[in-house]
């Protein structure tokens, strides 16, 4: 924050800032309760779960207005610079991915809808349960991240994601070759590949949370950089391994 900055107009931009990181904390806890909701649906077959979703998404649209007014109002009167510019800008990209979760919640909802219409699939949703949870986790810690500004905690999220892209590829294999072997499924079954890609593209979402908190704090830029970042945290981690061996707090492998 700017040192020259009045005491008092200081004091008023800490609270709207306050302000501001408790609605996306409110905002990704509402997303979190989404996704376990939209798939005890899912799994559970009730639909009445399913439309309480699309109801219950029109709180996350008014959080985002809410958002966008407080960041543009910050911008307009308090005119921060620097860091406190990056966090505010960083803000505004937040929340418009938080949005867009709380739309793929609502087209994971509806396909629900339909799913629940049909005789029950077996096996029974495959991994689609598992990439829930691990979306969720990470909508949780992308936001922990930002609010905590942490690039590590941000930097664990962004290589978390393999582990929702290889659960969507197992759903992939296995919905794919339960079509081939009965085709009557092949109409639920799609619906259930679109449900795996939406929870894909939440977990996308996240990843772009934690790459703008990297930025906000480091100035680094990491999008599309994934694969580098994964091979430099194993490095990282193997050489703190090899250190605390030598110190005597781990044992050898």
């Amino acid at each position: 924050m700017d040192s020259n900055r009045h005491p008092h107009l200081s004091s008023e931009f800490e609270e709207e800032l306050s302000e501001l990181r408790s609605k996306l904390l409110l905002m990704a806890s509402k997303v979190e309760g989404l996704i376990a909701t939209v798939i005890e649906a899912l799994v559970d077959r009730d639909s009445s779960k399913a439309e309480g979703v699309i109801v219950r998404d029109k709180e996350i649209d008014a959080l985002e207005k809410e958002v966008d007014e407080l960041c543009i109002r910050i911008l307009a009167l308090r005119q921060p610079a620097a860091t406190d510019l990056r966090h505010i800008t960083t803000a505004l990209k937040v929340v418009t991915d938080l949005e867009r979760m709380g739309d793929l919640c609502v087209n994971i909802a509806k396909a629900a809808i339909e799913v629940n219409r049909e005789p029950l699939l077996k096996p029974r949703y495959v991994d689609i349960p598992n990439m829930a949870v691990a979306a969720r986790d990470m909508v949780r810690r992308s936001l922990d991240a930002f609010v905590r500004e942490d690039p590590e905690l941000a930097k664990e999220v962004v290589v978390s994601d393999w582990r929702v892209d290889r659960l969507n590829d197992r759903v992939f294999q296995e919905l794919l070759t339960h079509m081939i072997a009965n085709p009557e499924a092949i109409g639920v079954a799609t619906r259930l590949l679109f449900v795996a890609r939406h929870l894909e593209r939440i977990a996308d979402h996240a990843t772009n949370v934690a790459e703008q908190v990297i930025f906000m704090v480091m100035g680094d830029d990491i999008r599309h950089q994934k694969a580098k970042l994964r091979a430099e945290m194993q490095a990282e981690a193997a050489r703190r391994g090899a250190a605390d061996r030598e110190d005597g707090a781990l044992p050898p492998h």
